[in-house]
């Protein structure tokens, strides 16, 4: 086995993004991509460890560039400044996927009819509302995400097959979210999936995260008990093309 990773340029109108990719050169032929959506702090480190880990288990890993040219904040004012203007019109998410979408599709290494998505915490809410604008995703994965759908949604349209991963003390994701986002996707007859990890506040996959304050705590078991989960999840919707 040997990882090939590197950054790779693409555009979403004048804006130039820098995704990061990783891959197995010892697989021969195209792949499953899974595309990885960054917290607030941008396309950082901890998503390209993602990608290298997805690469690891046989897929195609890209890290999306949301910010641009690979923008990351250093604090939480710098994090909340660069997320906002997509939270306030979230159109521009579907947009700056679509571009990522589009570049990945390219790729020599990828098979273009078998792509998922995943989120973490921010990247979440992207990865849904990507879904949500009926993207033809096989299937989106959510890792402490934000679920309050966009004013235009139209869950009706969605494809792909939803995994949301969930602690039960996030308190960015109350109780009245979680209800509203099961009665959305089962009124629209989605095929989701909410699973709810005890003892568990937001950002539990980062083990960087460490501000009880602020709701941010890593939780091993949750963290390893949530990709345990993407893995069976994504090996059931590729093998059922």
């Amino acid at each position: 086995m040997a990882i090939i990773s590197n950054t790779v340029s693409y555009l979403d109108g004048d804006t130039l993004l820098e995704g990061f990719f990783a891959f197995d050169d010892a697989i021969s032929g195209r792949r499953p991509v899974v595309l990885i959506n960054h917290t607030w702090a941008g396309r950082d480190e901890f998503v390209k460890e993602k990608a290298i880990k997805l690469a690891e288990l046989g897929y195609l890993g890209f890290a999306v560039d949301m910010y641009g040219r690979g923008k990351v904040g250093g604090s939480i004012e710098e994090c909340s400044a660069l997320m906002q203007p997509f939270i306030d019109d979230r159109l521009t998410i579907v947009k700056r996927l679509q571009a990522a979408y589009a570049a990945v599709r390219l790729m020599p290494w990828v098979d273009d009819k078998q792509i998922a998505m995943i989120g973490f915490c921010f990247g979440g809410l992207c990865a849904l509302d990507f879904a949500r604008s009926g993207a033809n995703l096989k299937g989106v994965v959510t890792f402490h995400g934000l679920l309050n759908p966009p004013s235009d949604s139209n869950p009706a349209s969605i494809v792909a097959k939803l995994l949301v991963l969930h602690g039960h003390d996030d308190p960015m994701v109350p109780v009245e979210q979680i209800v509203a986002f099961e009665q959305e996707m089962t009124k629209a007859a989605v095929d989701w999936q909410l699973h709810t990890f005890s003892q568990t506040q937001h950002a539990f996959t980062n083990p960087k995260a460490n501000n009880p304050d602020f709701g941010t705590i890593y939780q091993e078991n949750s963290d390893r008990r949530s990709w345990i989960l993407m893995k069976n999840f994504f090996e059931e919707i590729f093998a059922s093309s």
